[in-house]
């Protein structure tokens, strides 16, 4: 399996995660567990749009489109922050942001492959 398959794949996993957050977010606005329903509309609206962005960095990823990569390598360093604020701070947590950024770090890893496998092979003149 090419390797930018499987960098789709995780960044579509992300995408389903992300996603499956706003679910979260829904059932809580519904729970009444939020201080502002408009806040937390605006919210769900947003993460949705996220979720569906990084979705479409998965196809354009597994489409081998550069623009796709690029955006997905954006997505797992602002994943990888979001971990970072996870184990630091008065409700560190590191467990979670372990599972927040081992995903990360495998997606990041993937697509730096597939970007030097999409890379045009040079040829040596010399």
């Amino acid at each position: 399996m090419p390797v930018r398959l499987l960098a789709a794949l995780v960044v579509g996993l992300e995408a389903v995660g992300v996603l499956a957050l706003a679910g979260w977010q829904v059932v809580a606005l519904v729970g009444g567990d939020t201080d502002s329903v408009v806040s937390s509309i605006a919210l769900i609206v947003l993460t949705v749009i996220g979720a569906v962005a990084v979705a479409a960095f998965a196809v354009a990823t597994a489409r081998d489109v550069s623009a796709g990569r690029s955006g997905a390598i954006v997505t797992q360093l602002l994943i990888l922050s979001v971990a970072l604020g996870a184990v630091t701070g008065e409700w560190a947590a590191p467990s979670t942001a372990l599972l927040i950024a081992a995903p990360a770090v495998v997606g990041l890893v993937l697509l730096v492959l597939a970007v030097r496998a999409s890379a045009p092979r040079r040829r040596d003149d010399g």
